[in-house]
């Protein structure tokens, strides 16, 4: 077993460090070390690059209603159907794509999430999640990567073929709803022919 516990405050005392200050400092140092490998909470930016990426506040929309929802196609083997409240569907000066996301069990249970898509980036955030009384808990996570392969495949669609063409965000709120109902953005289509 190492000795260097009982030479630290020996060697202190002879440079007139009383061991309980040499003690106290070597605790403060070690807190400091241990704090740098412990993720920030969820509703606070981990990262400078968080905040410059996602500046603005965060008002949350009113809970959707089904005369604003926009099916979209997510794959032929899932059995949820996906949806997006139109009424919510935001292009943010930082270049995020905000939107109310409803997913519907083919039991007809809702899961109702407030998030937002980084386009350049390709990842995501969420900001709320929704309940069955209709209302919101704000919970802001840090921002993750979309995977293709990941379960969440829904987000992956969002990406791809509706909200950020060639990686970057749709221009228009008009262009995501035209997006969504159409199955495919039209601006793949565009690049698709050069």
């Amino acid at each position: 077993m190492p000795r260097w516990p009982r030479i630290l405050p020996k060697a202190g005392a002879r440079r007139g460090i009383p061991a309980g200050l040499l003690a106290a400092g070597l605790a403060v140092a070690w807190m400091a070390a241990w704090a740098q490998l412990v993720p920030a909470p969820n509703n606070v930016p981990s990262t400078t690059e968080d905040r410059r990426r996602d500046g603005e506040p965060v008002d949350v929309p009113a809970y959707p209603n089904d005369d604003d929802l926009v099916g979209f196609f997510v794959s032929a083997a899932n059995d949820f159907k996906f949806f997006i409240d139109a009424k919510s569907l935001s292009i943010r000066s930082d270049g995020v794509v905000r939107y109310t996301l409803v997913a519907r069990s083919p039991e007809g249970v809702d899961n109702v999430s407030y998030e937002g898509i980084d386009c350049h980036s390709q990842s995501y955030r969420i900001y709320a999640t929704g309940h069955t009384d209709r209302r919101w808990s704000k919970r802001t996570t840090a921002w993750r990567e979309i995977e293709r392969k990941s379960v969440a495949r829904w987000r992956d669609a969002l990406l791809r073929d509706y909200f950020c063409p060639g990686n970057a965000p749709i221009l228009t709120v008009a262009d995501g709803i035209d997006g969504l109902k159409r199955g495919r953005n039209s601006l793949i289509d565009q690049t698709d022919r050069f």
